[in-house]
């Protein structure tokens, strides 16, 4: 994937997190305004055999939504959750989960966002299990910060 500079920062600072290493993430898209992250379905993240636990869900969908948000920010921004709401919509199961994550709407001070979850079947079909809105901070950088 050919990314700017701000995008491949947006990565390298998802995937330095203990819980994105933690959770196995995998950016597999990566666009201004655009996120896709997958999450490898594993055993201590389910809640019954092969079935992810929603937490995980909650996560890669959020990474994905606020991601998509940091990918449209002036160079050197940052950005945090500042709320989201999960909606599960069927079981996760397979081999992965997709979350695709996008941007409703960018303002200077706040951005909505949102993403729908994926469950990748061993045929690499694809069934929706999640939908998240969400809303991300927008962090000047310090040295702007100061300025005003």
């Amino acid at each position: 994937m050919n990314r700017t500079p701000q995008l491949q920062r947006i990565e390298q600072a998802v995937l330095a997190m203990p819980m994105a290493r933690t959770l196995g993430l995998r950016f597999t898209q990566l666009a201004p305004g655009q996120v896709e992250i997958e999450l490898p379905i594993a055993e201590p993240l389910t809640f019954r055999p092969g079935q992810l636990q929603a937490t995980p869900i909650f996560a890669v969908a959020d990474f994905a939504a606020v991601s998509a948000a940091g990918s449209v920010l002036p160079d050197g921004w940052s950005n945090a959750t500042v709320d989201a709401t999960l909606k599960l919509v069927a079981p996760a199961v397979g081999r992965a989960v997709r979350a695709r994550g996008r941007v409703v709407s960018a303002g200077q001070l706040l951005t909505v966002c949102a993403a729908e979850v994926y469950a990748i079947a061993e045929n690499g079909e694809e069934r929706i299990c999640a939908t998240l809105l969400g809303t991300a901070r927008n962090v000047k950088p310090p040295a702007l910060a100061a300025a005003g």
